[in-house]
């Protein structure tokens, strides 16, 4: 599936495995459930090495493993489930990770400004879509509302907040 990264399409070069595969060499993504299988083999192979967060998994989880992961992706189930917002902002605030969030599942193109205040870094796009749709979402809105976790001005409703 194509990479949305910074505004640009890329190639994806991680490999989600499932809860049964063996690990393979290459940058691979594990479930919460193998993470533990992942760190211990991560010194022995190739590649990086990031894990998969399902919507009701707790990010305060990975605390411990923050260090040695190069990426979280945060899954969105469904439309109206917005709790991989949730989890996105938690690992830039709370437990300061600073590797690739990537953000897959059910999104859509004018949540990709909210994504990427929220610190999302790359959203896997679905087989087919259409990308330049996503890519004048990127540039519709100058104006959010909401405080973001990237280093910028504020705007909107968080202007007030600056102010008062």
């Amino acid at each position: 599936m194509p990479l949305l990264k910074n505004g640009q399409i890329q190639d994806d070069t991680w490999v989600v495995v499932s809860e049964q595969d063996t690990l393979p060499s290459g940058d691979i993504l594990v479930p919460l459930s193998q993470l533990d299988a992942g760190i211990a083999q991560k010194n022995g192979r190739e590649g990086r090495l990031g894990v998969v967060l399902a919507s009701g998994d707790e990010v305060e989880s990975l605390r411990n493993f923050v260090s040695q992961l190069d990426a979280v992706e945060v899954v969105f189930p469904v439309f109206r489930d917005g709790r991989g917002f949730t989890q996105a902002r938690a690992l830039r605030e709370h437990l300061r990770f600073a590797g690739d969030i990537r953000a897959s599942g059910h999104i859509l193109p004018d949540q990709y400004e909210f994504l990427l205040r929220c610190g999302v870094t790359d959203v896997v796009l679905p087989e087919g879509a259409d990308v330049a749709a996503w890519e004048r979402a990127h540039k519709a809105f100058t104006v959010a509302y909401q405080l973001s976790v990237q280093n910028e001005r504020a705007e909107g409703f968080a202007l007030r907040r600056r102010l008062f």
